[in-house]
């Protein structure tokens, strides 16, 4: 086994502190730009202590129409709550405490309801493709989200809802619905000090809708251009008074649709309902009760070859539309279902004690025809397809409960942070494997009546408990912020093989963090940060052994601005991240996952956001990093880069309203996104090309009324977004045009 050489924290704490040079020096230029402004701008800070009020704290000073900026101007900014236009100030995930951006010494990047609002993702993945997160790795994919972070996938263990974990494997996959979430938090680099078993690039935190104090009524209905209609509803208010005093407040979303896509055959339907609760008996307390159902009902994705999507074949290009699967056997079903509870009291002397909760089942019946590469040769234009079924079901129960206590020593200012999560996950797996009939792709004939012959590979029942216990202490002093984090999880994985052995594994693991960050008076915060993560992985390799956790660590170097006099958020960071036992797929059998060693992650991630003028929002992001195989037992993929992994992407979307006229509700806006090429072989050999697409949006508001057209990909582009293997290649989304009419009242 050949491997490089593992610099030592320190050595590459040094080197990037020299790549970062160039961070300093525009941070001092933004110092001496924002100095030359200051008189005329007057302070619009308010307190930066993360110990000021918890995430529910505030509830009662919120309005469903808007907040305030956070900066010491109107109303403080409910981390969990609305955000002013794009611009977000303040956060709970990079520490768990209602923190400003500019405190935490870690990349955040926060999409708010007015963004989601204006783009109208359909999915998460669309949601994020915008950010510095790359959405949909896996093309035009209707039953799952993927995505990576800062070059790793991170669907698996970095998806959270409301700041819980929703742990993914095999087939056993959630979906969340964009309509139902009030805000999107990306954090990058190693979480597991704060969160546990999680991977080193990062998480993405869901913030759902919750109960608004005033009265919400809204409807929502739309169709696009391959006939999938929706509809779609957000009600809440008050439902109980004491003495003009409320207590009980309430909301209600829900959205339905159905029909085709880009694909023939291949519909995307799915009902989604999200009741929620609070009690508030009085201003100290909050109890909020979380839930939602989902079902959606979708079919297989198509696996295609890398001649006849990134090349030419002998009869040209593959159709974007064809569908490779059987209509009559592809079914893709998930019934997902959560509930849970939040519970925060704080007493007289500012602790805080929270508890969050909450209990998820899952059901996923999968059966498919996918393909396997050429038959022959290219030119007979024959795919090969094999028969492949799963069942899985899957719960998961997670209880954290915290402490939040603000002290002083001396000119020290402190907020403690202790905890304990504990954390449930079993899943039933069952997984066939068998070979199927071929099929033409010029002249596709489809056999549903052709034998669907399936053998298990996988049959097992998996269990995983884990417990973790937490502390950290961010410390204030004058303009400084150090962060000191510590966790260690205990985690016993017990597997039930109906096929073979079964295993039983217990393992534990330390996390820490240490980070400091400046923030000055006018806005400019450069910062440091050394990360580890510890990621006890739920699965079983070819022969049904319990695979070894990963782990991670990474050191970043970033810098963050907010301009006086200027609504807006700039960030920049340089980050060297290493990820250890890494999973990938069997090359030799595409069935079996492997843990191949070592990738190493080193970039570079440019963000903005701004509500440039009253109308005018603007966000814009770039990323770039070079990853590679830095450990492995095959010495030929050594120092190359993983498939399917752009190595950078970036994009930039601006919206207007005219806000006051004859024109005034109007409003238009654009956006562009491009990705860089990719690999689909492990030794690099056949490269994926890299694609631009625009996207472009019309609206008009009215009396409550918003009429609005939505285009993506506008110029039609037919682009391969990315291959896991050269068998298997995934389309992009084609242009697809959504029309869309809500009213509010």
């Amino acid at each position: 086994m050949k491997s490089f050489r593992h610099p030592h924290p320190t050595n590459r704490i040094r080197r990037l502190a020299l790549s970062g040079a160039s961070l300093a020096v525009l941070a001092a230029g933004l110092l001496a730009q924002a100095a030359l402004a200051q008189e005329a701008t007057s302070p619009r800070r308010g307190s930066a202590n993360p110990s000021a009020a918890g995430a529910s704290a505030q509830l009662g000073e919120l309005s469903v129409e808007g907040v305030g900026n956070g900066r010491g101007i109107g109303v403080p900014e409910d981390p969990r709550g609305p955000i002013n236009g794009y611009v977000a100030n303040r956060s709970t995930a990079g520490t768990k405490t209602n923190t400003p951006l500019l405190e935490t010494p870690q990349a955040i990047t926060v999409i708010g309801r007015q963004q989601l609002d204006d783009q109208k993702p359909v999915s998460l993945q669309e949601a994020l493709q915008y950010s510095p997160v790359l959405g949909a790795t896996f093309g035009s994919d209707t039953r799952n989200d993927w995505f990576l972070i800062r070059g790793f996938p991170a669907q698996e263990v970095g998806l959270f809802l409301d700041g819980l974990q929703l742990f993914e494997t095999a087939y056993a996959t959630w979906k969340l619905e964009p309509f139902g979430l009030e805000r999107i938090e990306v954090l990058r680099g190693p979480s597991s000090v704060l969160y546990g078993g999680t991977g080193p690039s990062g998480i993405v935190n869901a913030v759902s809708k919750r109960p608004p104090l005033v009265p919400l009524r809204y409807v929502e209905a739309g169709v696009d251009e391959y006939g999938n209609a929706y509809g779609a509803f957000d009600i809440g208010g008050p439902v109980a008074t004491t003495e003009g005093q409320g207590q009980f407040f309430y909301r209600l979303v829900g959205r339905a649709r159905g029909g085709g896509t880009q694909v023939d055959y291949i519909n995307d339907d799915s009902f989604y309902i999200a009741p929620s609760f609070t009690w508030r008996p009085d201003a100290s307390t909050s109890f909020t009760v979380l839930s939602s159902f989902r079902h959606d009902d979708t079919k297989g994705q198509n696996f295609l070859p890398y001649v006849g999507t990134v090349r030419p074949a002998p009869f040209g290009f593959i159709s974007t539309s064809l569908f490779t699967g059987d209509p009559g056997i592809d079914k893709f079903t998930r019934d997902q279902a959560l509930i849970g509870y939040e519970f925060e009291h704080r007493f007289d002397n500012d602790i805080v004690v929270r508890q969050n909760a909450r209990y998820g089942q899952l059901d996923v019946n999968y059966r498919t025809r996918f393909g396997g590469g050429y038959a022959t040769t290219p030119a007979a234009a024959d795919l090969s397809r094999f028969n492949f079924l799963a069942q899985n079901s899957a719960t998961q129960a997670d209880i954290d409960t915290q402490v939040i206590a603000p002290f002083r020593t001396g000119f020290l200012d402190h907020t403690l942070l202790g905890g304990v999560e504990y954390r449930r996950y079993d899943i039933n797996n069952v997984q066939d494997f068998g070979f199927g009939p071929s099929l033409n792709l010029i002249n596709p004939v489809y056999t549903p009546n052709a034998p669907f012959t399936v053998a298990p590979f996988q049959n097992n029942f998996l269990t995983q408990n884990q417990v973790g216990l937490y502390l950290q202490d961010q410390i204030k002093f004058d303009r400084w912020t150090l962060v000191l984090s510590g966790r260690n999880d205990w985690v016993n994985t017990d597997n039930d093989n109906r096929l073979g052995p079964s295993g039983n594994r217990d393992v534990s693991a330390f996390s820490g963090r240490v980070g400091l960050i400046y923030t000055s008076d006018l806005g400019v915060a450069p910062y440091i940060s050394y990360a580890r993560s510890f990621n006890p992985i739920v699965g079983v390799n070819g022969v049904g052994q319990i695979l070894r956790p990963e782990t991670g660590e990474q050191v970043e170097v970033g810098l963050k601005y907010q301009p006086l006099g200027f609504d807006g958020y700039i960030g920049a960071s340089v980050f060297d991240l290493y990820r250890q036992n890494v999973l990938a797929t069997n090359q030799a059998n595409v069935l079996q996952t492997i843990q191949n060693g070592e990738v190493r992650s080193r970039g570079v991630e440019l963000e903005a956001v701004a509500n440039l003028m009253p109308g005018l929002r603007l966000v814009g992001t770039y990323t770039a990093y070079q990853l590679q195989v830095t450990r492995d037992t095959d010495p030929t993929i050594i120092g190359k880069t993983p498939t399917n992994t752009p190595q950078q992407f970036g994009s930039i979307f601006l919206d207007y309203t005219i806000p006051t006229g004859p024109w005034s509700g109007f409003g238009f806006g654009g956006g562009v996104r491009g990705v860089g090429a990719s690999y689909a072989d492990p030794q690099n050999l056949f490269k994926v090309s890299p694609y631009i697409v625009g996207d472009a949006v019309v609206h008009y508001d009215w009396e409550g009324w918003r009429f609005a057209l939505n285009v993506r990909n506008i110029s039609d582009e037919r682009y391969v977004g990315s291959c896991s293997t050269v068998s298997a290649c995934f389309y992009g989304d084609r242009r697809r045009i959504l029309a869309s009419v809500g009213y509010k009242w």
